[in-house]
């Protein structure tokens, strides 16, 4: 059957699949990423098959994998789709309601599997660790760290876990066990990295490119643009590998001007660039962390959030009314938490709403 809608394009394989579209229809039950790497470098191949872990997805051919049919897994599909087209390769997403001769309870069993065995081998990882721990509690610092580092790992999983899989309470349990070693023990280091601020004064009027369908970073981070940095900002939307005008910047997008870094979302990395801080940014941006990136790292998920945002994309088809949209909703947000400044900076008025801060000291 034809597929209704495709994003790039990659060598057709056999698949037994029932296609519909990836915004309107009724939602099948599998996304599927199908995909043809470069020859070179090998490192593209690499990073492609870290990613697709990362994300939880299972390979049900050569070259095709799968995730269940999400909101939020369409969006991570994606972003692996475009990087694999900016490298050179090729690549298509699609819905599919069945694969071959692989039934969905199959599949959904090979998902529980996975998940499980990732249970398994954290629970006996930290359960090893709490055995050998007395050295480390000794030093708060250094054990809350430690603890920290192991709740991540459970919290990735979890996310991962589409369709409750065993292992999961075990896992728990002796994380718990290991918190329990020293209750006193509170996590640090959660300090921005030290980026030399930037100046939002060389940032006017400039046009503002990333990729479509934008989801709750990308309608975080534009709402942060025009709301702190540049007001009079022009949002426009392009594949990774369309060439751009002079003056464009990118934001969200693979190698843009301002994406991912490390374990923080573009909304993080533009309020860490251009020095942004105050409470009400704070809040936000813990919220589009754990809803873009889904390790619960800082625990704020708000599922209430992610369904607005599910039935904005489902409303707009157009990608600059949805963005608007967004905004909109981010500036509720931001209202809503009513935030103080921190201490605004000579020259930035109160009514500009535009608390700035001096390069942190570190």
């Amino acid at each position: 059957m034809k597929a209704a809608r495709r994003s790039g394009s990659a060598a057709a394989v056999d698949l037994s699949a029932t296609r519909a579209r990836l915004r309107g229809a009724s939602p099948e039950p599998w996304l599927l990423l199908l995909h043809q790497l470069p020859a070179h470098p090998v490192s593209v191949r690499v990073k492609t098959w870290r990613r697709l872990q990362q994300l939880g997805a299972v390979a049900v051919k050569n070259s095709v994998y799968a995730l269940p049919n999400r909101p939020e897994t369409r969006e991570d599909f994606e972003w692996v789709r475009a990087e694999i087209v900016a490298a050179g390769g090729q690549a298509t997403v699609f819905q599919a309601s069945t694969i071959d001769s692989l039934s969905s309870d199959d599949l959904r069993e090979t998902f529980r599997r996975e998940r499980e065995k990732d249970y398994r081998a954290l629970t006996r990882a930290v359960a090893k660790l709490a055995r050998g721990a007395s050295s480390t509690r000794r030093d708060p610092r250094a054990f809350a760290k430690l603890l920290r580092v192991w709740r991540e790992r459970l919290n990735a999983i979890e996310a991962l876990d589409y369709f409750g899989a065993d292992g999961r309470d075990e896992a728990r349990a002796e994380v718990s066990r290991l918190a329990g070693l020293a209750p006193g023990a509170q996590a640090t280091d959660r300090a921005m990295p030290a980026h030399g601020v930037l100046d939002p004064a060389a940032f006017q009027r400039r046009r503002w490119v990333t990729r479509g369908r934008p989801g709750v970073d990308r309608m975080a981070s534009a709402w942060l643009i025009r709301r702190f940095i540049d007001p009079g900002a022009a949002f426009a939307f392009a594949a990774p590998d369309e060439p751009r005008g002079a003056g464009t910047l990118t934001f969200d997008m693979f190698e843009g001007d301002f994406t991912h870094e490390g374990d923080r979302c573009t909304f993080e990395v533009l309020c860490a660039r251009f020095g942004l801080v105050d409470a009400g940014l704070g809040r936000i941006a813990e919220l589009v962390h754990d809803l873009d990136l889904k390790d619960h790292r800082v625990g704020r998920p708000d599922a209430g959030i992610r369904t607005v945002i599910d039935g904005l994309q489902k409303l707009h088809e157009s990608d600059d009314e949805l963005l608007e949209q967004g905004i909109a909703l981010f500036e509720a947000l931001y209202q809503g938490h009513a935030a103080a400044p921190t201490s605004a900076e000579p020259g930035i008025s109160s009514s500009g709403a535009r608390k700035r801060r001096s390069r942190r000291e570190h």
